[in-house]
Formats: C-alpha cells, sequence, structure tokens
C-alpha cells in the first residue's frame, strides 16, 4: 500500500465508524440492546442464534459491523507502522485509534453485561452511556487527526499557545458534556416518550419525574453555551493562525453549528422521531470532527522554512 492509498484508506475508516456510530443510536432507539440478552460475546447463550427476533438482529448487526471496525482499525495501526519512520506521528495516531477502538468495544461489553441496555433507566446506564459518548468522540478525534497527518499536517507544538490552547480546551470540555447530555436526552425520548411537546416540558420539570428526564432540560442550555465557545474559539484561532485551512474549517464548523442549533429544535418539536434523532447524531460528527481539523491545523508545528 502507498501512503496515498493509505490517506484514503483513513477517510474509509472514518466514514465508516460515523456509520458504526449511527448504527449503535438505532439500536439505543428502538430498544433492541437486549437483543442478545446478557451475554457478550455470545448471543443469548449461542454463536449464532437461531429464529431471532428483529431486536436480536439489529443487535448482532451491530456487533458484526463493530467486530470490522476493529478489524479496519487494526489494519490502520499495521500500516501506519509499514509505511512510516519510527517516532512518525502518524504511527501514533494509528496506535492510539486501536487503543480506543478497543476501549470502546470493552464499554459496549460492559454496557450488556451489567444490563444497562433496553429499559435499563438508571443514573448508571446514564453516567456508562456518558463515558462510551467520550470514548467514541476520542476515537473519531483520533482518525481524523491521523488522516490530516498522513496528508502531511504537521504534529502539534503546543509551545506559546497559552491563550489560545486554553479556549481550545474549554472547547473539549464543552463538546464532551454537549454529546453527553445529548446522549442523555435521547435515551429519556426513547424510555419516556412524550405524546406532545407541552408533556414533554411538563416531563422535564416534573421533580417526580426519572432522572434522566430532569436532566433532559441541560442540553439545550448547554447547546447555546457551547455554541458561543465555538465561535470564540473559531475566531481566535482564524486571527491567531491564518493558516491554510483554518478560515475554511471554522465556515464549516460555525455553519453546521448553526444547523444543529436548527436541527435540535426540530427533533423537539417533533417529539425526537428516529430519523431526525439519527440526522442530528450525524451532523454532531460532521461538527465534532470539523472542530478536531481546525484545531490540529491550529496547533501544527510551524514548517521551518528551506
Amino acid at each position: 500500500m502507498t501512503s496515498k492509498r493509505f490517506e484514503r484508506y483513513i477517510w474509509v475508516v472514518l466514514s465508516y465508524t460515523i456509520i458504526v456510530i449511527l448504527w449503535g443510536a438505532f439500536v439505543r432507539a428502538t430498544g433492541s440492546g437486549a437483543g442478545c440478552g446478557n451475554h457478550w460475546p455470545l448471543c443469548n447463550g449461542e454463536v449464532i442464534p437461531r429464529a431471532p427476533l428483529l431486536e436480536t438482529v439489529i443487535e448482532v448487526s451491530h456487533r458484526l459491523t463493530s467486530g470490522i471496525l476493529l478489524i479496519m482499525v487494526v489494519g490502520l495501526t499495521f500500516f501506519s507502522f509499514r509505511l512510516y519512520p519510527k517516532g512518525h506521528i502518524v504511527r501514533r495516531g494509528g496506535v492510539l485509534a486501536l487503543v480506543f477502538v478497543t476501549t470502546e468495544a470493552l464499554i459496549g461489553a460492559a454496557l450488556v453485561l451489567l444490563e444497562l441496555v433496553a429499559h435499563n433507566a438508571s443514573l448508571t446506564r446514564a453516567f456508562s452511556m456518558s463515558l462510551h459518548l467520550i470514548n467514541t468522540l476520542v476515537l473519531v478525534g483520533v482518525i481524523t487527526l491521523t488522516g490530516m497527518w498522513a496528508r502531511g499536517m504537521a504534529a502539534p507544538d503546543l509551545r506559546g499557545r497559552g491563550r489560545m490552547l486554553t479556549w481550545i480546551i474549554v472547547g473539549v470540555v464543552m463538546i464532551m458534556l454537549l454529546g453527553s447530555s445529548g446522549g442523555i436526552a435521547a435515551l429519556g425520548d426513547t424510555l419516556f416518550p412524550a405524546t406532545s411537546l407541552a408533556h414533554g416540558l411538563a416531563q422535564d420539570l416534573d421533580l417526580t419525574s426519572n432522572i434522566l428526564l430532569r436532566l433532559r432540560v441541560l442540553h439545550p442550555v448547554i447547546a447555546i453555551g457551547t455554541g458561543i465557545v465555538m465561535v470564540l474559539v473559531a475566531q481566535l484561532i482564524a486571527q491567531m493562525r491564518p493558516v491554510a485551512g483554518t478560515r475554511r474549517a471554522s465556515r464549516v464548523l460555525l455553519t453546521a453549528y448553526v444547523g444543529q442549533l436548527l436541527l435540535g429544535s426540530v427533533n423537539m418539536l417533533l417529539l425526537a422521531p428516529i430519523p431526525i434523532q439519527l440526522l442530528h447524531l450525524l451532523l454532531a460528527d460532521v461538527i465534532w470532527i470539523s472542530f478536531v481539523v481546525l484545531v490540529g491545523l491550529a496547533l501544527q508545528r510551524e514548517q521551518q522554512p528551506a
């Protein structure tokens, strides 16, 4: 494999990762997470379930697609060592991708074994889902950066980046919080569907409601706060590091975020139908990838003149 083909392979892996993420959300939205009972890696005690229910088919297909992703990331790591010299940043990206796809699988297995799936509405499930989402974001970010490094983006250099780095860290934390709160909100929508917008608001404000519903109201608040931080970070980077690509990445990031706020409003008004939930998640991934690209370009080591 040549370096150019390897770069294309990384983008294929990233695209496939997004597909697996969306399918995982579909598993949650349809309540199919317990389609194999509390068995892992077996499904209801069998390698290949006989006469499976629809929820079992959905869960098994998610496990298969996740397994293929693991194999693809192993290939990414292998070729990063095959094509790049010792100490190269692409090698580090390959190793990190393998680490986080492994933890992704382990967290998913733990959710099944501990029965934190299907109709489980506990705070433990909410915390576990948040951890799962954060790991997923890190995995997507690492694959994205590895692709950018393979394309020729220089390794990061944090020296002298104090103010900008501080805001970038704030942005990362806010996006992680937003992703976690979004996952909790989606889980609440799935487990406690509202019959109308007024009913949903009443659920959120009722002190006797399940904790997932009472936490749901935080998501739009965090979304607005994150949007403000995204604008600040994008403007700061564009001013302090006007290198090739940062302005374009900033425009993509901010445009996608405005679209996400509008789509979130539609999702709430329509009482969170599954297709809109999946589209909302897809756009969230686009925002995160845009942010990671922007940060990677901003923090890359300055090229020394020849």
